[in-house]
């Protein structure tokens, strides 16, 4: 059997030259019997407007292993933004889940006994322009894999971050630095 895993986070960056093709979720993985358990249970059960929690499914009737739940980390107010959100991101995360497992960053033996939580967001603009599912499809199934990834490996290292702390510069940062927003 593996070894116990608490509670591993991880974060990732995907996107392609559309600005609405970005992907940036944040993973919460743990086994179902601690925290993570608990904190997906009371997701599930603490449903708020524009806020809805949904598990991550291939299609209608089929939920992936490890039990993964869908957070959205803005107010959703858009029908568009829903169906966008609820289709082809639920299941580009459903798809990362299982490239995670199929790559061994998840334990398969682990399968039943861990959950993760995504929060999820979609660049504003997949509401106004004309979007390529196929490429928001790639970008979200991409980004929740090299999350997993991370997290399963404790990436960043302390080590490394200590080393390029002061190398790296928050590309929203450098952007209000230089008048750029």
């Amino acid at each position: 059997m593996s070894e116990r895993i608490v509670m591993r986070t991880g974060e990732a960056l995907v996107e392609d030259a559309a600005p609405w093709s970005a992907a940036e979720p944040e993973v919460v993985i743990g086994e179902l019997d601690g925290p993570v358990g608990q904190a997906i249970a009371s997701l599930m059960g603490d449903q708020t407007k524009g806020h809805s929690k949904v598990f991550a499914i291939l299609d209608c009737d089929i939920q992936v292993r490890p039990v993964t739940v869908m957070v959205s980390k803005v107010t959703v107010n858009s029908e568009k933004y829903t169906n966008i959100l609820m289709g082809t991101v639920q299941a580009a995360i459903a798809n990362g889940v299982l490239d995670a497992v199929r790559a061994g960053d998840i334990p398969k033996e682990k399968a039943n006994d861990l959950g993760i939580i995504v929060s999820v967001w979609l660049d504003p603009s997949v509401v106004s322009e004309q979007i390529d599912h196929t490429i928001l499809f790639n970008t979200h199934r991409a980004a929740i894999s090299k999350a997993i990834r991370k997290a399963m490996n404790n990436e960043p290292s302390i080590d490394w971050l200590l080393d390029n702390q002061d190398k790296i510069t928050h590309c929203f940062h450098k952007m209000a630095l230089d008048g750029e927003i």
